[in-house]
């Protein structure tokens, strides 16, 4: 059972239940996936981390997808964080996913390289040559999209990848889900791909489950479109679904019509 509704160009559909969300989500990149490999033999993907993509990759994983055919990027990396880290984005996309199913070929940012630019000059040129067919995305409490916060967040950035300072709010998000000990060890730089490269992709899939995550919700799809809410500018992709549980949209009247 869920409810769908659509504000300007963004579909929305809320779910009882998270694992039914993850479910639905799954099957909407699945499809977009399939299409592109039927339509050039290749689908190229970005991937999002986080407690918010469990149930997604836990389904998408399951899915009827040919990995032999598809190339991974992924969202966002802490700077100075290596693989083995707890919090590294790079171990949990291989821990979650990525070894399971063996994709053709995964791009992953390097976050405790010694020479940053060269890694983001180097993820950029992997970019402009593999154009993403769909991005699947979270919103943060915040309302960023991967680690573009309010004060760095840029609709028009010239850059597909950068290094960003995080704000506080996002810092507290990334212990409050459980990834450090404490406030002082989330770093407080990352590396992220740009608002325009996320948008760039033919199709986005945005999962958002947890009451915490409501207000951004409301902001996101209420608010005026600009930076205050990065996620706001979801709304003008033409084919971008936001996949919410019943608590993360908590705050919408839609929810309850």
């Amino acid at each position: 059972m869920s409810q769908k509704f659509k504000i300007e160009q963004l579909d929305i559909e809320i779910f009882d239940d998270k694992e039914d969300m993850g479910f639905a989500a799954a099957n909407f990149v699945e499809q977009k996936i399939n299409l592109a490999i039927a339509d050039k033999g290749v689908a190229h993907i970005i991937l999002a981390t986080g407690t918010s993509q469990f149930s997604f990759l836990n389904a998408l994983k399951k899915n009827d997808i040919d990995w032999n055919n598809v190339i991974v990027f992924h969202l966002d990396e802490y700077n100075g964080i290596s693989d083995t880290h707890p919090a590294s984005f790079r171990k949990y996309l291989k821990e979650r996913i990525l070894d399971e199913v063996n994709p053709r070929k995964i791009f992953l940012l390097n976050g405790d390289a010694v020479d940053i630019e060269k890694v983001m000059k180097e993820y950029t040129k992997a970019l402009e040559n593999h154009p993403i067919d769909v991005s699947c995305i979270g919103i943060g409490e915040n309302g960023h999209i991967a680690f573009n916060d309010p004060p760095v967040a840029a609709f028009n950035d010239s850059k597909k990848v950068k290094i960003v300072d995080l704000d506080e709010d996002c810092r507290k998000q990334q212990l409050g889900e459980g990834w450090f000990p404490t406030l002082e060890d989330v770093p407080r730089q990352a590396l992220t791909l740009t608002i325009p490269t996320i948008l760039s992709a033919k199709s986005i899939s945005c999962v958002v489950p947890d009451k915490r995550k409501s207000e951004a919700v409301k902001n996101a799809l209420q608010a005026e479109i600009s930076t205050a809410c990065p996620a706001t500018i979801l709304r003008t992709h033409s084919d971008t679904k936001l996949f919410l549980d019943k608590w993360a949209a908590d705050k919408l009247h839609y929810a309850r019509s």
